[in-house]
């Protein structure tokens, strides 16, 4: 499972850390798990709201199976984040463009609305910030009262700490839940629960 991280100014920090965290012991156990940032146009660098800097390798997707997206700066007045990011619109554009049979597009907290933004959730179950919750609705999506929402070629998580949830299951998903269960125990975290699977019709929405 190879696993690119988007970044881009503003993004929240745990956000992309508790998946990278997750997804990096996964790879050291040696659970055929890959990860790394990216970002499109390559820049040099990125910085988390709460100024972390990040270097991101190469805009590369057609190298990956899973491309996650992380929220934050999604509030009016934030500056950088989610809002600027819709605003600019390249960066929806290249998640659109990214699109493939084969490759499963991810989001954290408010990533959800850069999906919406590239048109990638309209009519898909899905889920968010609760804060954002209205607006997914608004962009075309079908919110999901769960912290994991798995509709196949899209994955969605809830807010900020839902993230180490989302990663857990895509360890479980594609390497078995004897790989997540080492994970986790190795993190000293459970993930946590409602998981919502396409399967599960009956889901709280």
């Amino acid at each position: 499972m190879r696993v690119h991280i988007v970044v881009f100014d503003g993004m929240d920090d745990l956000d992309v850390v508790g998946p990278f965290a997750v997804l990096g012991m996964a790879a050291r156990a040696g659970l055929g798990v890959s990860v790394g940032l990216t970002a499109p146009g390559d820049p040099s660098h990125a910085t988390t709201r709460g100024g972390l800097p990040l270097y991101p390798g190469p805009w590369a997707p057609q190298d990956a199976d899973v491309l996650i997206v992380p929220g934050g700066g999604y509030a009016p007045g934030e500056g950088a984040g989610v809002r600027a990011e819709i605003a600019d619109g390249r960066l929806p554009a290249a998640l659109a463009d990214a699109v493939r049979p084969d490759l499963v597009l991810a989001s954290v907290c408010t990533g959800a609305l850069l999906l919406a933004a590239a048109g990638l959730v309209t009519g898909r179950p899905c889920t968010t910030h609760h804060r954002a919750a209205g607006d997914l609705v608004a962009a075309g999506g079908v919110h999901v009262n769960a912290r994991v929402v798995d509709d196949g070629d899209l994955v969605t998580a809830g807010g900020v700490t839902s993230g180490l949830d989302l990663a857990l299951w895509l360890v479980e998903r594609f390497r078995g839940p004897e790989a997540s269960g080492m994970v986790q125990r190795a993190m000293e975290y459970e993930r946590r629960e409602p998981l919502w699977l396409r399967a599960d019709e009956g889901a709280e929405k």
